[in-house]
């Protein structure tokens, strides 16, 4: 139980009890990001909540002195010993240099979940501010497209691997779920592209409707991710929780941020099994950093779901609620979001929601927030139950198709395999389904069907020797049959 006490003007929250303290990494980050969790760190210092902070740095200074994944070893460990960290907005070079600092983080906490809350704020001006938005966007935040591993296969052609597995979706799934429960929502959605990538979406979705039926008090269904877009503009309010691979998660999430004012108030949290990361998930906005302007309330929304997260359900629902009233007064708030051409400074607006620290807003509305509850999916080999029908191949030449075909079938031949089609870019080029297909860049996957059972290693490094001898190949890709199925994608016009 909480103790508002005036001082001096300024509210702040005195717990009746001595609490334990919290030990919680802080990184200020790039541009804005000292400013806004500077604003942060005041404000919940304010409810009195018993927080160590431990300062440590990652981003723009780390990458200048050469660390290529932009986060040095002691905010590893300080993150690993605390367990539950508060950071700004960290810069990643754009095309060149190291991978992103914040990618980087999630992989080595394997912090599996991104939570992005969407909800309606009062007086802030956005398309739907008459609208009672309120949903939770959870996004896979470690697998998908986002592994990174890309290849350019030719001059002119670039890959990148989209690797979804069954743990990350149950995973995933299971979160969803929890996070449903600890706050008494009714309805878990699930959207995926299963429509067209019918194994890595597909297993998204298979692997939702089965987790779902763990959960059976809680509504579940499926959606196509691009009618989700859409369906989020049209009817919004039809949505409690959402859960999505990576790549859609991500897309969707800032969707959901334009729904209700924008990024910059939108919070964000990481979660894994081991730790928690608490970040605003706009950007460092160099062009503005230094000027006291920044507007912090995505980041103070992060520390409210960092000190839930702690346990501290009373001083979160005071920021909270001293946020909504600051923001509906519309007094000293920063040019992104003032209703008037007279607007506050970072400092001045930081000042405000720690004065109004002990009022409620009368249109916010208290939720349970019971301890979230992370579900450990072990991960286990499934037994190996795959025969290899034969090999896709991808060729660099631009020899046409039909005489690119006669030569490769008379190798297939000799070493025991069946060239059984070319396709380019996804489409089947020979045999000559008709359309236009013949104008196509020099980028071939050719599918040989092994002609008596499985072929074995030899025979497989054979062919592609062969092969190699006459033509530059780029790539290649196990044909895998499992209990009669295949487990590998047709090309538009195959049989």
């Amino acid at each position: 139980m909480l103790a508002f006490i005036n001082y001096n003007q300024s509210i702040f929250i005195k717990s009746k009890f001595i609490a334990m303290a919290h030990n919680v990494t802080l990184i200020p980050g790039d541009g804005i990001g000292p400013e806004v969790i500077s604003a942060a760190q005041k404000i919940v210092n304010a409810t009195n909540v018993n927080i160590n902070w431990e300062l440590c740095e990652a981003g723009k200074k780390s990458f200048a002195q050469g660390l290529t994944t932009g986060v040095p070893s002691e905010t590893i460990a300080s993150i690993k010993r605390n367990t539950v960290a508060l950071k700004g907005p960290l810069e990643t070079p754009i095309g060149h240099g190291g991978k992103s600092a914040n990618v980087t983080l999630r992989k080595l906490f394997d912090t599996f979940g991104n939570i992005r809350p969407v909800k309606t704020m009062p007086g802030i001006k956005s398309p739907f501010q008459n609208h009672d938005i309120d949903m939770i966007i959870v996004r896979e935040n470690v697998e998908d497209l986002y592994t990174g591993i890309e290849h350019m296969q030719t001059p002119d052609v670039a890959q990148t691997l989209k690797l979804i597995s069954s743990w990350g979706c149950e995973n995933i799934s299971h979160l969803a779920f929890s996070i449903a429960q600890s706050q008494g929502r009714k309805k878990v959605t699930c959207a995926t592209k299963a429509n067209i990538m019918k194994l890595s979406e597909g297993m998204m979705k298979r692997t939702f409707e089965s987790v779902a039926e763990l959960y059976p008090d809680i509504e579940s269904e499926h959606i196509i991710v691009d009618n989700c877009a859409h369906q989020m503009v049209m009817n919004p309010e039809q949505f409690d929780v959402i859960v999505m691979t990576n790549m859609n998660g991500d897309i969707l999430s800032d969707l959901g941020s334009g729904l209700v004012g924008g990024l910059g108030i939108a919070p964000g949290a990481n979660y894994g099994e081991n730790a928690a990361i608490f970040e605003a998930v706009h950007g460092s906005a160099p062009s503005i950093a230094g000027k006291n302007i920044a507007n912090p309330t995505a980041v103070i929304l992060s520390s409210v779901m960092m000190l839930r997260h702690l346990g501290e359900l009373d001083a979160a629902d005071a920021i909270e609620n001293a946020l909504y009233v600051t923001i509906d007064k519309g007094k000293f708030l920063t040019e992104d979001i003032s209703p008037t051409p007279i607007c506050g400074t970072t400092e001045q607006f930081t000042n405000q929601v720690m004065n109004n620290l002990g009022q409620t807003h009368n249109k916010w509305s208290k939720r349970s927030h019971s301890k979230l509850k992370l579900q450990s999916v072990p991960i286990v080999e499934s037994a190996p139950s795959y025969s290899t029908e034969g090999v896709d191949i991808f060729f660099h030449t631009s020899t046409p198709p039909q005489t690119l075909a006669k030569t490769l079938s008379n190798i297939a031949q000799k070493c025991g395999f069946l060239l059984k089609m070319i396709a380019n870019r996804g489409v089947q080029i020979y045999p000559d389904i008709g359309g236009f297909t013949s104008k196509s860049p020099p980028h071939h996957q050719c599918r040989f069907i092994y002609k008596n059972g499985s072929p074995t290693e030899s025979e497989i490094v054979k062919l592609v020797a062969h092969l190699g001898a006459e033509y530059s190949w780029t790539h290649l890709e196990r044909l895998q049959n499992s209990q009669n199925t295949e487990t590998y994608s047709k090309a538009q016009g195959e049989s």
